[in-house]
């Protein structure tokens, strides 16, 4: 099912271009070894290569830094593409998006001329660290802190469900400089954090990778910080006690790039399923004939249009500097519980074979849950969506 034909009219001629490129690179490279890669949990080194040759790492950095920054749409549509493929090759670049976004916004000139040139290529990957043990997604309950030593910060605590630990140089590491600053989040700021070399800088102690249910092949640590020290440069922006409301702000972007994870997800469920019901057949037909199987396809298509179209017009109201917090948390939510129920509906329409894991069906079911739980659990996505409602009064058609 094409992207691009029901939404050029949003993108330039030359998002519409990199989007069909990443397209024909999944279908090309990503899909023929993606089940091998997934279930020997083998980290994709030769695609995540390639992906830097394309500039994928690069699309939400702009010149003088970069050369092919696009649009949120359209970086949300590449994401989907990569998604199909492969989920774990959009998870690669999330994070990264978000720092670089962050840097771009609230990054001193020094650290935008540092790290975007290197980001943008890829030659230097970047990761966040907000989530902590016991904490899930109440981070202004954190408790790593960061307290000044002179020029430096020291910093001790721990983080985990750290996507790209191993292999990020750079990571944006959320800590309390003010632990006690009340309201909380008073005293919440963002470390722009260089680990030194494969094993970190002392005082960083990168443990063990997280098993998982799914999303294989990237790897998810943990990571402890035992008087791990930092020069105060690497503080984001000049001012501490804000770093709440930055990490706040580029999680609108994650969490579009989590609604279009799920998207990518839906989609190959979507297009295996029917694949599978043109090809196999019961009482002499094929079984897409079967009302029960139609209705499911059917159901299945609509619910992943109306969730791509939903995360495509959040997108378009970052862009277009509005606040999007609550459409975002929207796009997010209906999202991931939409690619989570198609991935369901396929295991369906597969019956026993969708149990199989010669079938891609059965890893699409295990990778859509991430999206339910990852960037925000949805329970903290409706509380987000119910704060706004209230704030703004309406949902407003224009």
């Amino acid at each position: 099912m094409s992207t691009t034909s029901t939404t050029s009219e949003m993108l330039s001629d030359e998002e519409v271009e990199i989007v069909r490129l990443v397209r024909e690179f999944v279908t090309e490279q990503v899909k023929p070894v993606a089940s091998e890669l997934e279930h020997a949990n083998t980290y994709p080194e030769e695609l995540i290569d390639a992906m830097k040759e394309m500039g994928i790492f690069g699309l939400a950095i702009p010149e003088p830094w970069g050369e092919a920054q696009v649009s949120l749409p359209a970086y949300c549509l590449v994401t989907e593409e990569l998604a199909r493929g492969w989920m774990s090759l959009a998870g690669a670049m999330g994070g990264h998006t978000v720092v670089a976004k962050l840097i771009l916004a609230y990054g001193t000139q020094e650290q935008k001329d540092t790290y975007l040139p290197r980001m943008a290529t890829g030659e230097l990957r970047a990761t966040m660290a907000l989530t902590e043990p016991g904490g899930g997604s109440d981070l202004q309950a954190m408790r790593t802190t960061a307290k000044v030593d002179g020029d430096d910060y020291v910093v001790n605590g721990s983080k985990t469900w750290i996507t790209n630990a191993r292999k990020a140089e750079l990571i944006a590491l959320m800590v309390k400089t003010d632990p006690e600053a009340e309201p909380r989040h008073k005293g919440v700021s963002i470390l722009l954090v260089e680990k030194e070399g494969e094993d970190g800088r002392e005082g960083f102690h990168l443990s063990r990778d997280l098993p998982k249910l799914g999303y294989k092949g990237v790897e998810s640590c943990e990571i402890a910080f035992d008087g791990m020290r930092v020069p105060r440069s690497a503080l984001l922006g000049t001012q501490e006690g804000v770093g709440f409301a930055q990490m706040m702000k580029g999680l609108e972007v994650g969490r579009l790039q989590v609604a279009s994870r799920a998207l990518g997800v839906g989609r190959a469920a979507l297009e295996d399923s029917l694949q599978y019901a043109q090809e196999r057949e019961s009482f002499g037909v094929p079984i897409w004939k079967h009302q029960s199987i139609g209705n499911y396809l059917a159901e299945m298509a609509t619910k992943l249009v109306a969730a791509r179209q939903l995360t495509l017009h959040a997108a378009r109201a970052f862009d277009a500097g509005q606040r999007a917090d609550m459409e975002a948390g929207m796009a997010k939510l209906f999202a991931s519980e939409v690619g989570m129920e198609i991935a369901l509906d396929a295991i369906r329409i597969h019956g026993g074979y969708g149990y199989s894991t010669e079938f891609d069906v059965e890893r699409y079911f295990r990778d859509a849950p991430l999206m339910i739980v990852g960037e925000g659990t949805n329970e903290i996505q409706k509380n987000v969506i119910a704060r706004q409602l209230v704030k703004r009064g309406n949902v407003d058609p224009v």
